[in-house]
């Protein structure tokens, strides 16, 4: 793994700076869009610009290769998905607590719009 995923010679470097720091503020930055209702876009955008500055600390405080596409691609992969997982499972709460009357959950991170009773049985017609 090592010199795939991280260039130091231990993972705790890595796993301090991407995988906490960087997590922590890709969930703040996911969590912070969603409830702003930002689209996905803006969080990929603002996602990329994370991984500049999680490179640039890795640069600056561990003596890592600030211009590496490899660890800034590996860096950003993992800030991405945590920041879209924070952004999806904030939407879902929201969806459900916001519009309880319409959506329910469905998952951790999906929700299913509520089928009600006359919805279920078909509409009405007349007989004979």
């Amino acid at each position: 793994m090592q010199g795939l995923i991280y260039e130091t010679p231990s993972a705790f470097p890595f796993i301090l700076v991407t995988v906490i720091l960087g997590g922590g503020a890709a969930w703040a930055t996911g969590r912070s869009c969603a409830q702003t209702w930002r689209g996905q876009a803006v969080l990929f955008f603002y996602l990329l610009l994370l991984g500049i500055a999680i490179r640039f600390i890795h640069f600056s405080v561990l003596g890592d290769t600030l211009l590496s596409l490899h660890y800034y691609l590996v860096d950003t992969i993992v800030i991405v998905a945590i920041g879209f997982f924070a952004y999806r499972y904030t939407r879902t709460s929201q969806m459900v607590t916001q519009y309880h009357w319409l959506n329910e959950r469905s998952g951790p991170l999906s929700w299913r719009t509520v089928t009600t009773p006359a919805e279920s049985t078909g509409p009405l017609t007349k007989s004979g």
